[in-house]
């Protein structure tokens, strides 16, 4: 029997206003529209600790599907800091909306405990990356973009890259800047929208963004301010990494296929060949975490298939260059 269309027109009339109150709590937008990420709570530059090289005072806490979060394990993977700082990965529980630990960490079950203790604002989510001063028991700082810079100024081996070099500082802030606006958030902003005017805009910054970096790679090389890995090449990575697999079928991020990049993808390829880059990718955490989790976007909760990571990640028969 045909489904009345009063009724078809209804319940998509009652879906739509439900829809917008569910994406209020995802994700807060402006009045035209735009997704806007929320301030970290714990967003000030902290002093490089005395004690950073004491084994065992401080521990980075991430995620394993957050970006964010990655493009801290990226900085604390390609320095080597194992040996100086340890790193506690926090479990999602879309459930209660949070980071639990499986472990207590610092007697705490779930991150938010932390936030808390640390004195967070009780109405904020507490979020990862989040670098933790044990004898201090509180979070020093919570923002991803300020995490990196502190750990790459923390106690490193010798030999461990400065991503942060001289002499391409301005384009390292430039490049930061641009993908932070309109590709690391640019891919929320596409998903998150709440009407066409806004993925719209969100969906062109994003990909005139991606036609910019492929123009620059071209141009020189290898790395995306020249011969030198930076903090620029550690923002991008986590949101091209999850292109295919998440941005692309969820957030309707697709316009064109990253393969019509070429430069980009042997980009991503190198960058994935780098020692302990791989290690900090998790691609069925990704396609569960983001699928089964954001159910104002995929309200039936199955995770599709998907291509493999080593396919995506092969390129054009990428070298191994050291950093």
């Amino acid at each position: 029997m045909a489904v009345p269309p009063l009724l078809v027109a209804s319940v998509r009339a009652a879906w739509r206003c439900q829809w917008q109150q569910l994406m209020k709590g995802l994700g807060p937008a402006d009045a035209a529209g735009h997704y806007r990420r929320p301030e970290s709570a714990f967003a000030a530059t902290p002093e490089l600790p005395a004690s950073a090289a004491s084994r065992g005072v401080h521990g980075l806490i991430v995620g394993r599907s957050c970006p964010w979060a990655h493009r801290a394990w990226l900085v604390w993977s390609l320095r080597q800091l194992a040996g100086s700082l340890e790193l506690v990965v926090a479990e999602p529980d879309p459930r209660a909306g949070r980071w639990r630990f499986d472990t207590p960490y610092e007697g705490a079950s779930a991150l938010v405990e932390l936030y808390r203790r640390s004195g967070g604002d009780p109405k904020a989510r507490a979020t990862v990356p989040a670098l933790y001063d044990r004898p201090g028991r509180r979070i020093l700082v919570n923002e991803s973009a300020r995490v990196i810079e502190l750990l790459n100024r923390w106690p490193a081996p010798e030999g461990a890259p400065n991503l942060l070099p001289e002499g391409q500082l301005e384009a390292i802030s430039h490049w930061r800047q641009r993908f932070q606006n309109t590709v690391n958030d640019g891919v929320y902003r596409c998903g998150f929208a709440r009407n066409q005017a806004a993925y719209d805009r969100a969906e062109a910054e994003l990909f005139a963004s991606l036609e910019a970096a492929e123009a620059a790679l071209q141009q020189q090389g290898p790395w995306l301010c020249g011969e030198r890995l930076s903090l620029a090449d550690v923002v991008l990575f986590p949101t091209l990494i999850r292109l295919e697999l998440v941005y692309a079928p969820l957030f309707g991020c697709s316009r064109r296929p990253l393969w019509s990049f070429p430069a980009l993808m042997a980009w991503r390829a190198r960058l994935h060949a780098l020692p302990g880059v791989a290690a900090t990718c998790f691609p069925d955490s990704w396609r569960n975490d983001y699928f089964g989790a954001l159910f104002p976007l995929h309200p039936s909760g199955i995770v599709p298939a998907g291509a493999d990571l080593a396919t995506l990640v092969a390129g054009p028969a990428p070298e191994r260059p050291q950093p």
